[in-house]
């Protein structure tokens, strides 16, 4: 597109222009604690959003079972030659940056990308949000960047979110105006070639000179999720679509491959089967020479894909010794993806700064049903104030 004299001098003009011209992207992220000593609070805050909504914990529990968790974890995180220190929030941060490059090249200075970590200060959605109000904005489109639509990701983000708002209301009008949001990219088909071509192109710069490709065994790794959600929507649809889709642009010319839930082994919950130890397992079983394992359930490289996965392959190289095993990163800032998440944004926001800034004044205190027809007509007609 090439801009004429008019088109450039309109778009300068517009951060002049009303606020209502402006979108704010709020792209979510867990965000991960750096230091082992956070980490028994940060559990704490996890279970609190996570397991209460799936099992059958009593809320007592959490800050016990937080404390031993974090035991366990400074097993794991103890043995990673010294203190391990998560990439995942200085990651987070160059795809925001990548983000809102992209999206800038084509939107100008109307759009501006913020990130949230769910559990992690400065970042918590209710400081950005503040933020964002802070600087002007009054349109949000809520981008969570994790690849599964589930309890675990979107709907804390959500949940977030709306606690954050309920926290800084106004006397009036609530300062939003406009919100979109985008659930997941599961079902993106430029996100499942991604994945192919990535896991592609490591088997033929690792593998492929020394392995025949039916003894390669390839493991797609999605993130766990727990069987009964209390009715929530706990994402396992949405995992196994996208496992199903990666898998089908591949297993024709690699026989070996299998699904591998990254479970959080929470007691008293069922998970997601078979983990990615076990899937590793049933592939050696079936002649697996190598072993990829792939994250195509996690954008962000966070502890999980790092040590957890380390950690299956540390136990695995010990049974089996004689087996290649290749670990490989998450899309993290990978150009590609950064430019398809933008484009994906790209009709959101379209409707955002097109669209009329709509006033919502927050209901207090207690709300009427409303079958109660006769005495709700003569007490409602009091209140037009049109």
């Amino acid at each position: 597109m090439v801009a004429t004299p008019e088109k450039l001098e309109h778009s300068h003009s517009h951060h002049v222009s009303s606020n209502s011209e402006r979108v704010a992207v709020l792209l979510m992220g867990y965000g991960e604690v750096e230091s082992y000593e956070d980490f028994a609070n940060y559990n704490e805050q996890a279970l609190n959003l996570l397991t209460a909504k799936f099992a059958p914990v009593p809320t007592w529990v959490y800050p016990p079972l937080a404390k031993l968790l974090a035991v366990f974890d400074l097993h794991e995180w103890g043995h990673q030659h010294g203190q391990f220190v998560s990439p995942h929030n200085a990651i987070f941060e160059q795809q925001r940056a990548g983000v809102e490059a992209a999206l800038q090249e084509k939107w100008g200075d109307r759009v501006q990308v913020f990130k949230a970590f769910n559990f992690c200060k400065p970042f918590l959605p209710e400081q950005v949000l503040a933020e964002i109000k802070d600087q002007g904005f009054t349109k949000v489109l809520i981008y969570p960047l994790l690849v599964v639509d589930s309890i675990f990701t979107s709907g804390i983000a959500v949940e977030q979110v709306n606690k954050a708002l309920e926290n800084s209301v106004d006397d009036g009008e609530h300062w939003l105006k406009g919100t979109r949001y985008i659930p997941s990219f599961f079902d993106r088909p430029e996100y499942i070639d991604l994945m192919a071509r990535l896991v592609e192109s490591q088997i033929h710069s690792d593998l492929a000179g020394a392995y025949l490709p039916s003894q390669i065994g390839i493991v797609l790794m999605n993130h766990g999720c727990p069987h009964k959600a209390k009715g929530f929507t706990s994402g396992i649809t949405e995992s196994q679509a996208l496992y199903d889709k990666v898998r089908d642009r591949l297993i024709d010319r690699y026989p070996l491959i299998s699904v591998g839930w990254l479970n959080h082994q929470t007691p008293l919950i069922e998970w997601t089967q078979p983990n990615a130890d076990l899937a590793a397992r049933n592939l050696i079983n079936l002649g697996a020479k190598a072993i990829v394992f792939m994250p195509i359930g996690f954008a962000t490289e966070n502890h999980e894909t790092l040590l957890d996965v380390e950690h299956i392959i540390e136990k695995l190289h010990r049974k089996h010794s004689d087996v290649k095993y290749v670990r490989m990163p998450c899309v993290n800032d990978n150009p590609d993806f950064l430019k398809m998440v933008a484009t994906w944004a790209d009709p959101q926001i379209e409707s955002l700064l097109s669209e009329q800034a709509a006033a919502v004044v927050p209901v207090h205190g207690e709300i009427h049903h409303h079958h109660d027809h006769g005495h709700h007509h003569a007490h409602d007609h009091g209140h037009h104030h049109h």
